[in-house]
């Protein structure tokens, strides 16, 4: 049994408590492999922004929950070597699972997130409880998110056709039954590259879709009824255009991709929502970097000649977000 402390990492609730008074987000990356991770660090170091660092069940299986735990101390020990210590959370996205969650927990996870969405209302907070019963009655006091509300798209073993917006008389009674430490709602977020479909968006004169806006109306309500607490938006890719050509000019087809604006995650930043998920855009980051490298270099075959130029590009796309989208640079 491995604690979070000895990896160096915290959980969420002083920087979650910073965010909503300072009214800015958290980023929550999601990492498989060693660029990745490289990208997310080097970008909040250079940026001085604290960093939710997710693992999804999916990436859990791929990656193996000891190489995890221990890239999750390297992650910590490489931004003291970059020259700015920031505070790091080793995070579960989506645990479907109470066994899942304990395992993470005992693991080396400062924080995890326990996703009953699917199930009834009162099943949701059954499990809810019983994962922050656990989490919480640590030495170490481990964090836990919780969800109501579906959000529709795919993103790894998540898949929902459509989404439901959480309904704001019901978070008083799911918090406090729940003591769960932040919730994740749904207002119109997604998860994938097609966060909406063709039919639900309007086209501008270069055909790009533009999608509807978030549900702003429900977060304020949602935050009358939770004042100050910790509010979470998954899927919150903005999904650049520029990446989607970059990709399918390299041989990739990527038809009808639309996320975020940014202007509607700058509005969510500067409210109750501390802490804004981000995936498939650096999907897109990494994919267009290698599809371009392959298809202009073909004779390539040295995998650090592609997935260098992918993290440059991640790294840069994560220094944007901070700076520019979420409000996190300098709060480190």
């Amino acid at each position: 049994m491995t604690s979070y402390k000895e990896l160096g990492l915290v959980n969420t609730k002083d920087m979650f408590a910073k965010a909503v008074k300072g009214g800015y987000a958290i980023p929550a990356y999601n990492f498989n492999n060693m660029e990745q991770l490289q990208a997310i660090i080097q970008a909040c170091v250079e940026t001085k922004s604290p960093v939710i660092l997710q693992v999804s069940s999916g990436a859990r299986k791929y990656a193996n929950k000891n190489l995890l735990k221990n890239m999750a101390r390297g992650a910590v020990e490489y931004a003291k070597e970059l020259g700015y210590e920031i505070p790091i959370v080793l995070h579960l996205d989506h645990g479907d699972s109470y066994e899942l969650c304990v395992d993470c927990i005992e693991s080396g996870f400062s924080s995890v997130m326990i996703d009953g969405s699917s199930l009834s209302y009162d099943e949701n907070v059954a499990l809810t409880k019983k994962v922050c019963d656990y989490a919480h009655s640590r030495a170490d006091y481990v964090t836990v998110e919780g969800e109501l509300g579906v959000l529709a798209g795919v993103e790894d073993d998540v898949v929902a056709e459509e989404s439901h917006y959480t309904k704001p008389e019901e978070v008083q009674d799911f918090v406090s039954k729940t003591g769960v430490d932040s919730l994740a709602i749904s207002i119109g977020t997604s998860h994938g590259r097609q966060k909406f479909k063709p039919e639900q968006c309007t086209r501008n004169a270069d055909g790009v879709l533009i999608p509807p806006p978030l549900a702003f109306d429900i977060l304020a309500e949602i935050e009358k009824k939770l004042p100050g607490f910790p509010i979470v938006l998954h899927g919150s890719s903005s999904v650049p255009i520029e990446y989607v050509k970059e990709i399918e000019e390299f041989g990739g087809k990527l038809s009808d991709s639309v996320g975020i604006p940014e202007d509607q995650l700058r509005k969510a930043a500067k409210s109750a929502v501390c802490k804004i998920n981000i995936d498939s855009d650096g999907r897109l980051a990494m994919t267009a970097a290698i599809r371009k490298v392959l298809a202009q270099k073909p004779e390539e075959f040295d995998p650090r000649k592609y997935l260098g130029p992918a993290r440059d590009e991640l790294k840069k796309l994560y220094m944007h977000k901070n700076k520019e989208v979420l409000g996190s640079a300098d709060r480190a």
